[in-house]
């Protein structure tokens, strides 16, 4: 049941959507294919990718009060959680809500990995709407011959894992490092997520190289408009706290003059 649900409404939708713009474009282009739907994905996804980062970003800047909260009830953990749940009604800041958009997302991006995956398979086509036009096979030679998307591309696979680092390390939390009781999980949590910055994109590289160049293509470019999306938001919000700050009145730093 669940299985029939994924294909008629994830999987299908989206392997008809990719052959129809296979069809459309002139020569019959898989590579361009691939980056039309990848785009257009992204575009649909916008709204719950940018909420993610948006929780994510405020989590970021909550964090240093959080730290000061720590220190200041210590071990006396029921304090620690009545104050930061305090601290959360009055950022307006939901811990959980950076996973939902996620979630949400993760079955598209499965519909798309066996649609890059199998893409190829003439057996893939059995799938198709009464409506789109069945064009015998999906040619892998892509962009002019130069790439074959049926088989492994290290080229591309480096890639994805270029764009996984990027989109990763823009979501380290730097904080001075500390060492006491009240603080060691905290730590301990931070350093495992600047490790997994660089597990992550090796773990990419080894998968996009082992399948398809097909779903590393797509891998490649759906992180780096991800990652060009946090970018752009992390600017943006940096930018509007300069103005912000600059519009505040001045404050007297000694006498007048």
């Amino acid at each position: 049941m669940v299985v029939s649900l994924y294909t008629t409404f994830f999987y299908q939708p989206l392997f008809n959507v990719l052959v129809f713009i296979y069809n459309t474009i002139p020569g019959q282009d898989l590579g361009v294919a691939i980056i039309a739907l990848t785009v257009l994905v992204r575009v649909l996804l916008y709204p719950l990718s940018s909420q993610s980062i948006k929780a994510q970003k405020m989590m970021q800047d909550v964090q240093p009060k959080l730290d000061a909260l720590k220190k200041q009830f210590g071990a006396d953990k029921e304090k620690l959680a009545s104050a930061t749940m305090q601290l959360y009604r009055e950022e307006k800041v939901n811990p959980l809500s950076s996973c939902l958009p996620l979630l949400l997302q993760l079955p598209f991006f499965i519909a798309l990995f066996q649609v890059f995956r199998d893409g190829t398979k003439p057996e893939s086509l059995s799938v198709l709407y009464p409506f789109i036009q069945n064009p015998g096979s999906l040619q892998s030679l892509a962009f002019g011959g130069l790439v074959d998307l049926s088989l492994s591309n290290p080229v591309l696979a480096l890639l994805a894992g270029a764009a996984q680092f990027w989109q990763g390390h823009m979501l380290v939390q730097r904080r001075p490092s500390t060492h006491n009781e009240v603080t060691k999980d905290e730590d301990f949590a931070v350093l495992m997520n600047q490790q997994m910055t660089y597990v992550m994109p090796v773990v990419t590289v080894v998968i996009a190289w082992r399948f398809p160049s097909g779903l590393a293509l797509y891998w490649f470019l759906t992180t780096f408009l991800l990652a060009l999306q946090q970018w752009h938001f992390f600017r943006k919000d940096g930018r509007t706290k300069v103005q912000e700050y600059a519009a505040l009145p001045p404050t007297s730093s000694g006498p007048a003059r």
